[in-house]
């Protein structure tokens, strides 16, 4: 234990820890005594007696220093664990050694001419102090754990099967021993593991596989101990083939279906509803959460969009993961007062809001410079493709100018790294949101080129984007929609029979996000600014809207209808996540790849951005996808070469008509606004 550590317990030290230092020390006198009466007793005893009491009470405050510095005293007797066990193993085992070196060099040879305590004896204290220090521990610890089950049969908590792995369960049941869960009774638990079948786990037995859901409820039933609820821990969702005829099953036999939403440490194990989201995707990527703690602990970071779906769980996931400081950056105010409200209740972390406008450069520059952050995680943007299609303008504003001012007021504030959540819609765009948000990369890429060529062999700040799909439960996503109409009794509405999209959680989504940067910041940077999430096998999304519906309980067709009502300007059928000009680089952790920078000289891109002030100031669509498209040449997956004006570094007047754009209504099955359908 080192010296900073030992002052920050003791400063914390309590009248409970002052019990238990009172405990320990009494424990040690009597391991001592009756070790000693035992091996002593008889005549010997009264001529031993006097030195054994002048050795004893500095023995026993020598014991009380060495419990403490191994946190016998810090440790709380009602999570006493096998840990503890240890601890008090090692204690013991110091304090015989202690009491053996006592003996034979200091207290035999002289003072008393012979072995004083002799083996015997010490060995008989180990063993006692062993016990001793264990006992009243593990009596309390019994004591909470039977007054925790008592209670749950005498109130209402509903007889409970566990759902999962044994090593998840026994997470879970010993959530419900220590009082922290206490909605259910666990009664059995249900794991596709054969090696876990017929096995005890802290007392509850496996009773089977998922398939034996019905017959175990049954047998409950004939016993009079009818199941209530299911419980489904992490484990539970890593094979989705079978999940939704359970679920059938469970909501067929009247029992309410929860989850543990999370395992991690740290986090309140608490029970959920399940979310039909839960039951659609491939089993999630492994995080490497140290590698998250080593980038994130004791900096200072700053989110903008934070009251957003994806800028909120990031912030989450900063304050977890011990940032000191965090600074949320978001132009609505309900949302930000929102999120303020959650983490300001559940973190260490001194989280401050501000009311701010991305658009407004000078005030997210002073904020920075205010602030001072380490990293900055650029979540803020407007990302809903039909109301972009309308207002161009709106979208360039956010997604361009918005991003440039973070990214050029982070440079400016001394950061270490900028993050900018991208999109995959961002991969040869046929929309506009696609289109700013591209734009939005390049000029990060550019820039973070110019840094690393002008930061004369210093370590320079990085600027790296981050793409990924739709994200499931985020605000605008497909599946509340379709949840919704379901809810409403119907129809659900697709756009087209074909169209797959890649779904992510937000929780992987901002983890994989977070470790992209882990990545971009080793001390060897590496030449890559782009990385994509790898999102698995897209989902057709006719298939998850039935889905939906049959987990809800429902019929396609019969209880809920589908209606397909066409795409809609700016959509395509298929998502991609790599252009042909950006060869992929593997960079050795799951979940993440990342794009070799493809993007013209800084200066090029500085000029188009002073054309695109002046054509949105104006509200002028058509100087502004000329730029933007002269900027992207991949538009609508035609892999235009770069025009000469980009070559070149010269541009195109604010009246030049828009070049490069086909006058086909579908480009490669993409609708473009303004066209008939089908006609070239």
């Amino acid at each position: 234990m080192t010296g900073p550590a030992a002052m920050n317990r003791l400063s914390h030290f309590t009248y409970r820890n002052l019990l238990i230092a009172i405990h320990d020390a009494a424990a040690t006198t009597l391991a001592v005594l009756v070790s000693f009466y035992l091996r002593f007793s008889g005549d010997s005893l009264n001529d031993r007696l006097p030195l054994f009491l002048m050795i004893l009470p500095p023995f026993v405050a020598v014991s009380v220093v060495v419990c403490f510095i191994f946190n016998l005293t810090t440790a709380k007797w009602r999570f006493v664990s096998l840990p503890d066990v240890f601890n008090i193993v090692r204690v013991a085992t110091i304090l015989t050694l202690i009491l053996l070196a006592l003996d034979y060099i200091f207290v035999a040879p002289n003072v008393h001419g012979s072995f004083f305590f002799g083996k015997m004896t010490i060995f008989l204290y180990w063993c006692l102090e062993i016990c001793f220090l264990s006992a009243l521990r593990f009596t309390y610890r019994y004591f909470r754990y039977m007054r925790t089950r008592n209670k749950a049969q005498t109130t209402d908590a509903a007889p409970a099967l566990l759902v999962g792995l044994a090593a998840d369960a026994e997470i879970v049941l010993r959530g419900f021993e220590s009082g922290a869960i206490k909605e259910f009774r666990p009664v059995g638990i249900l794991s596709s593991s054969p090696t876990d079948r017929g096995q005890l786990i802290r007392r509850t037995p496996v009773l089977g596989d998922l398939d034996d859901l019905e017959d175990v409820v049954n047998d409950f039933v004939r016993r009079g101990r009818p199941i209530r609820r299911v419980v489904m821990t992490p484990s539970a969702f890593v094979s989705e083939a079978r999940l939704d005829s359970f679920l059938f099953q469970a909501r067929r036999l009247g029992l309410t279906v929860s989850r543990v939403p999370s395992l991690e440490p740290g986090e309140a194990a608490r029970l959920k509803p399940v979310a039909v989201e839960d039951l659609l995707l491939r089993p999630s990527h492994k995080i490497d959460y140290a590698r998250l703690d080593a980038l994130i602990r004791n900096k200072a970071v700053i989110v903008t969009g934070g009251g957003g779906s994806i800028g909120s769980e990031i912030c989450d996931r900063v304050v977890t993961f011990g940032a000191t400081r965090l600074l949320i950056i978001e132009n609505s105010e309900p949302a930000l007062y929102a999120v303020m409200e959650r983490l300001t209740c559940a973190s260490e972390a001194i989280v401050e809001g501000r009311v701010a406008d991305i658009r407004d450069r000078a005030r997210v520059q002073r904020l920075m410079q205010e602030f001072k952050p380490d990293i900055v995680f650029h979540a803020a943007a407007l990302k809903h493709v039909p109301i972009l299609e309308r207002d161009w303008s709106e979208g360039v504003k956010t997604n361009i100018f918005g991003s440039i001012n973070v990214a050029d007021s982070a440079i400016a504030a001394g950061a270490e790294a900028m993050v900018m959540i991208s999109t995959d819609k961002a991969v040869e765009p046929v929309s506009m949101l696609g289109l700013t948000k591209r734009f939005a990369e390049i000029y990060c890429q550019a820039l973070d080129r110019e840094l690393r060529v002008q930061s004369g062999g210093k370590v320079p700040m990085r600027l790296i984007s981050v793409r990924f799909g739709n994200v499931l439960a985020s605000n605008g996503s497909v599946v509340p929609k379709f949840k919704a109409q379901i809810e409403a009794g119907g129809p659900v509405t697709v756009t087209h029979p074909d169209m797959v999209r890649y779904f992510m959680t937000i929780r992987e989504a901002c983890d994989l996000v977070i470790t992209a940067a882990t990545h971009a910041m080793t001390p060897v940077r590496p030449d890559v600014s782009v990385y994509v999430l790898n999102m698995g096998q897209p989902v057709k999304i006719v298939e998850l809207a039935e889905r939906l519906i049959q987990l809800s309980g429902l019929q396609v067709n019969r209880d809920i209808d589908i209606v397909f009502i066409g795409m809609r300007p700016g959509e395509r059928l298929n998502e991609i996540l790599f252009t042909s000009q950006e060869p992929t680089i593997e960079i050795g952790i799951p979940g993440i790849m990342a794009a070799k920078p493809n993007h013209p000289p800084l200066d090029v891109v500085q000029k188009w951005i002073q054309v695109l002030k002046t054509a949105t100031a104006n509200d002028d669509r058509t100087v502004i996808k000329s730029v933007l498209v002269d900027a992207v040449p991949e538009f609508g997956g035609q892999h235009r070469p770069v025009s000469a004006a980009a070559q070149t570094g010269t541009l195109l007047p604010a009246t030049a008509p828009v070049t490069g754009i086909h006058n086909c209504a579908v480009i490669d099955k993409v609708v473009i606004e303004g066209v008939p359908p089908n006609r070239c």
